[in-house]
């Protein structure tokens, strides 16, 4: 992910987050900093990537600056598309066809969001309010490969609270938990990273002077935690039920979570 260093410097968020595929990652910085440069701002842009050379023709480079502006005129609505969208279109999920997924949470007044780009996981390893749903599906939905753990997971982290940087870093942190609770291991070659931001404070950016800052107190925040970890869940879980069966590179088929198996599988463990 790139201009992470920046924001650990500066404790600043100071451009939009791209999410694409791991070969793009240059033309959608290049794209999002020209964008600051026709706005005169310095900018160091927030970049990051899932592998989808399974599904897409990755060494092609086919993402261009074209598509970039397209995503930044399609998120000005404010909706988030899930699914096989955006960085998201050629990604998969516990031997499932998934993407983006977003999920959001109401805690004491505050919104705490969860976006991830999903592209990880063993199918016997998914698991859903702690049900086995992967084992209990099995071989019933095909799996695209032989059940190996190759692929990486982006989750970003928002809230509307006044917290400080080291506050965002720990609610970065009970993302990763998320993605254990359905099943992911951070197995080598999967790069898990998530970002946390907070827009609870303002005008940060002045020259000189004093800055006023607002802080939760750390004892309020574990509920921000809750959210954090139940948003990553339902984000991952959207991601694959918003997406469709896929045929991509050299025929490779990815197929989508069927909704009717995943709810017998839940109700299997409950009757």
């Amino acid at each position: 992910m790139t201009g992470l260093e920046w924001v650990r410097e500066s404790g600043l968020l100071t451009t939009p987050i791209g999410l694409t595929n791991t070969f793009s990652v240059g033309v959608v910085r290049d794209a999002i900093a020209a964008r600051a440069a026709d706005e005169e701002a310095w900018s160091l842009p927030v970049v990051g990537e899932t592998w989808d050379g399974f599904l897409n023709d990755i060494r092609g480079q086919h993402i261009r600056a074209e598509h970039v502006e397209a995503a930044f005129e399609a998120a000005a609505g404010g909706a988030v598309t899930e699914g096989s969208v955006g960085g998201g279109t050629g990604m998969i999920c516990h031997g499932f066809k998934a993407g983006i997924g977003t999920a959001s949470r109401l805690v004491a007044g505050y919104v705490v969001g969860v976006l991830v780009q999903a592209n990880y996981g063993r199918r016997e390893r998914f698991r859903v309010d702690g049900v086995p749903v992967g084992k209990l599906i099995g071989e019933r939905i095909p799996e695209p490969r032989e059940g190996d753990e190759a692929g990486s997971i982006i989750g970003i982290v928002a809230t509307d609270a006044p917290l400080l940087p080291h506050q965002c870093d720990r609610l970065a942190q009970r993302a990763g938990l998320g993605v254990g609770r359905m099943g992911g291991t951070g197995a080598h070659t999967s790069g898990d990273i998530f970002l946390s931001f907070a827009t609870g404070n303002r005008g940060l950016g002045v020259e000189r002077g004093e800055v006023a800052l607002r802080m939760l107190s750390d004892l309020e925040i574990s509920p921000l935690y809750d959210a954090v970890i139940e948003s990553t869940e339902e984000a991952i879980l959207n991601a694959m039920l918003a997406a469709e069966t896929m045929t991509g590179r050299e025929g490779n088929t990815v197929h989508a979570l069927e909704p009717d198996l995943l709810l017998e599988a839940l109700g299997a463990t409950r009757s």
